[in-house]
């Protein structure tokens, strides 16, 4: 039931973000649960390789290409998925770091109630 809540919080996230953020695009409702979920199979799967890939590159900017990697991911996730739209990689990194925000703060809400 956990991660049901979780999938669900990450789509109002995405939801909220492409609201915000007029260069990316979200179909509707259903779609958003479908990102969520690519987005988190991603996260599992292809991350890691690309962190470790990347170790070098991200030591010397002191962790800062986590955030490229993490806009890379959601460029996948676009191409992967019909019915989202991220038109850039500038696009996909402001929307990146604010799904990461809007996430952290639902989490909190989520834990006090």
């Amino acid at each position: 039931m956990n991660v049901l809540v979780k999938i669900l919080l990450s789509s109002i996230a995405v939801i909220v973000a492409s609201y915000l953020l007029p260069g990316v695009v979200v179909d509707s409702f259903l779609t958003a649960i479908i990102i969520a979920i690519i987005l988190s199979l991603l996260n599992v799967t292809v991350k890691p390789i690309l962190v470790i890939l990347t170790i070098p590159l991200t030591v010397f900017t002191l962790g800062l290409f986590l955030v490229v990697i993490n806009a890379l991911i959601v460029l996948i996730a676009d191409s992967l998925i019909s019915g989202f739209e991220v038109y850039n990689f500038w696009w996909a990194l402001l929307f990146s770091i604010l799904l990461s925000i809007i996430n952290a703060f639902l989490a909190d809400l989520s834990k006090e109630g």
